[in-house]
């Protein structure tokens, strides 16, 4: 298998390690996480859909052409590991709703809840508006971040940390990133003008998004392609989405 390796640019700078990956999270987490509070606030998410290109951009910005594919920008024809993948991340995003359904009900205590009124779906809507509205909701949520997300943590984040760690180690590393950058989502919250921390609610979804996050690297590993963890990301962003128009 190829070592990654940085571009010959790049190269002159870094080397490709955790110090590389540590970088990588300071870069584009604290902005991510401070453009989502401002999103949240708002009512504005048109950063948030540059923020997912740049995370996806930098993989190709970063590594030479030939290591692309030691991060897992390839194919695959393990078409079986992939329908896993996917139907996996739809059950995970179920479980999460009736885990938060079950200990917070419909308040804003329940991620689902609070994440779902940045869809500002009207509370007077026919069934057909909505079913056209879910449809437009659930293809951008399956394309745009589960492409710049997996490209960037299960990508290259996971593997520089994986030159130094290993994979079982980096995969805690680049989890517990993607966990944490997610408390700008849901934890941090701005309901009716004011900022809020939901302490228990917070552990419970950060606990939820580590445990999603080392399953879609291991989809990752079971299908031998980025193409898994980017497939589990899209069900679970299905199922997500499908919960807050259909199930709360």
């Amino acid at each position: 298998m190829i070592t990654p390796q940085l571009n010959s640019y790049w190269h002159r700078f870094f080397k490709f390690d955790w110090k590389f990956g540590l970088f990588l999270i300071l870069l584009v987490c604290i902005p991510r996480f401070v453009l989502v509070l401002l999103a949240n606030q708002t009512g504005n998410y048109a950063s948030i859909g540059t923020i997912m290109f740049i995370s996806a951009a930098i993989p190709f910005i970063f590594l030479s052409r030939i290591s692309l594919s030691s991060i897992g920008i390839c194919g695959t024809r393990k078409f079986k590991a992939l329908f896993i993948a996917f139907v996996s991340g739809i059950i995970l995003s179920l479980l999460l709703y009736f885990i938060g359904t079950v200990l917070f009900g419909n308040t804003y205590q329940n991620w689902y809840v609070y994440i779902g009124k940045s869809y500002n779906i009207p509370e007077v809507i026919s069934p057909e508006a909505k079913m056209t509205m879910f449809i437009i909701m659930a293809t951008v949520g399956m394309i745009f971040s589960p492409i710049g997300e997996e490209l960037y943590f299960r990508g290259i984040v996971h593997g520089s940390f994986a030159q130094s760690l290993g994979d079982k180690k980096a995969s805690y590393v680049d989890s517990a990133a993607f966990a944490i950058t997610h408390i700008a989502h849901f934890g941090l919250v701005f309901v009716n003008g004011t900022w809020d921390f939901y302490f228990l609610p917070t552990l419970l979804w950060v606990a939820g998004m580590f445990f999603t996050s080392v399953v879609f690297f291991k989809m990752k590993q079971l299908s031998g392609s980025l193409l898994g963890a980017i497939l589990c990301h899209a069900g679970f962003n299905l199922g997500m989405i499908y919960s807050i128009f259909y199930l709360l």
